[in-house]
């Protein structure tokens, strides 16, 4: 019997349950503890994931959160775009802060590479949807996918073949430039052109930066499948770190204001190339609250001056753009709904805090019709329990709250389950009722410490 198939250790996932930005990084950084390998497994540098570790802060992008821990072992899987560059511009700020980093990642040799065509093609085709923009980072993220999913993509492992590489890049810049030049003509015609359509792509430029890191990127270059199936086989603890989150997924989310990889749990395993058996917690991450980057559906999405107050309290800006997040109350249809696709085993709840000193908070029970016209899983006026598929549908729902006795005292100070004030206590309880999922962390603050185990 292959002995690759036999588990002695253990492997918890990590998921946003929302719409991203919900807290993974410092979640991950707290049971990165207890971990002994850390492995993201898809998305690229769009995910901002910020851990604060003694009163400094660390904003990762491509590099897992436990590379803050000595000793913990970081992996890329192949459902990651790299943005290689990136990515050692990363290492290289983290190893001038005194992490050692480059000798504990590994990139799976399966993973997809980024390339600056990538972002010229993301900026243009985002700019050139005008009203109906999705809200991209303009990373090069969908572009980076789209290549994959057509086979036309550029791996970590096709670096070892300068003849192939050279090849690949020429195709996809020939095929590239063709792309921008419709973009301009169909802009010139709506007036919309993105930013990047005027760019010129030069293959000898592109191979010029790619031969730069090549070296660097192949010498950390590992079979992740491999290598995570020994580990486990040998006993070790292993952590898989998501990016975005559940309402993102290109299947299940807000489509098409959604991101272009596997978001949920079922994208964990692709994305590191592991058997589904071998997941044995799967927890999700959720703020106290709701919020959203970009363009799509927010069913309680708040007006002022409430967003204003929750956004300042939360620092709602985005970690990789800087944007301002949408805010509102926290919605127990969308959790509901990422703990059925995920088959969440428990929750952590973060920034429980910026709640502090509302005099009432609201969560979202479920949608009802706005108006007379209804969809036919509204029809005769009930509520609607479970997120729906069409944005037509739920664009005609307002959220149904449900209000709660809000605390004066602060959270931030809390310790334990005890230390919380009875109606912080309340209002979390409530939160696994509607979601059916037990919360067994919070987060209270930005550091370490200001994260309690019940």
């Amino acid at each position: 019997m292959n002995s690759l198939n036999q588990r002695r250790g253990t492997c918890q996932v990590v998921v946003g349950a929302q719409w991203g930005d919900e807290g993974k990084g410092k979640i991950v950084d707290v049971l990165a503890e207890e971990a002994d390998v850390v492995a993201r497994y898809q998305g690229g540098a769009n995910a901002g994931h910020t851990v604060v570790v003694e009163g400094e802060e660390f904003v990762l992008h491509q590099v897992p959160s436990g590379i803050l821990h000595p000793g913990k072992e970081c992996l890329l899987g192949n459902g990651v775009v790299l943005d290689a560059a990136e990515f050692f511009a990363e290492i290289d700020l983290l190893e001038a802060r005194g992490i050692d980093a480059e000798t504990r990642v590994w990139v799976s040799n399966r993973a997809h590479l980024l390339l600056p065509y990538h972002k010229v093609l993301d900026s243009a085709k985002e700019g050139s949807r005008g009203a109906r923009a999705i809200g991209t980072t303009g990373r090069g993220i969908g572009p980076a996918y789209e290549d994959k999913v057509g086979r036309v993509g550029i791996r970590v492992a096709d670096l070892c073949d300068e003849e192939l590489l050279a090849e690949l890049v020429q195709t996809n810049v020939t095929a590239k430039s063709e792309q921008l030049a419709r973009l301009r003509s169909d802009g010139a015609s709506r007036k919309e052109a993105g930013p990047g359509a005027d760019a010129q792509l030069d293959a000898d430029d592109i191979l010029e930066e790619v031969r730069a890191y090549r070296d660097r990127l192949l010498a950390r270059a590992i079979d992740v499948s491999q290598k995570i199936a020994r580990d486990l086989a040998a006993g070790r603890r292993i952590l898989l770190e998501g990016a975005q989150g559940s309402q993102l997924d290109i299947d299940h989310g807000t489509y098409p204001y959604v991101t272009s990889s596997s978001t949920t749990a079922g994208g964990a395993v692709i994305g590191i190339g592991l058997g589904p058996k071998f997941l044995d917690d799967i927890i999700g991450v959720v703020k106290a609250y709701t919020t959203r980057v970009g363009n799509g559906p927010l069913p309680t999405e708040a007006g002022s001056p409430l967003q204003e107050r929750l956004r300042e309290a939360g620092d709602e800006y985005g970690a990789t753009t800087g944007r301002p997040r949408r805010c509102g109350w926290f919605d127990a249809v969308v959790v509901r709904y990422a703990a059925r696709v995920n088959s969440l085993t428990e929750l952590a709840v973060t920034k429980l805090d910026v709640l502090d000193g509302f005099e009432t908070v609201s969560l979202c029970t479920g949608y009802r019709a706005a108006s007379g016209e209804v969809g036919e899983e509204l029809a005769g006026g009930g509520a609607l329990a479970e997120f729906p598929a069409s944005l037509a549908l739920l664009e005609r729902c307002e959220p149904v709250y449900e209000e709660h006795q809000g605390w004066e005292a602060p959270t931030s100070e809390a310790r334990k389950w005890e230390d919380l004030p009875a109606a912080a206590r309340g209002y979390l309880e409530r939160i696994e009722e509607l979601v059916g999922v037990p919360i067994t962390r919070v987060s209270v603050g930005q550091g370490r410490e200001q994260t309690l185990e019940r």
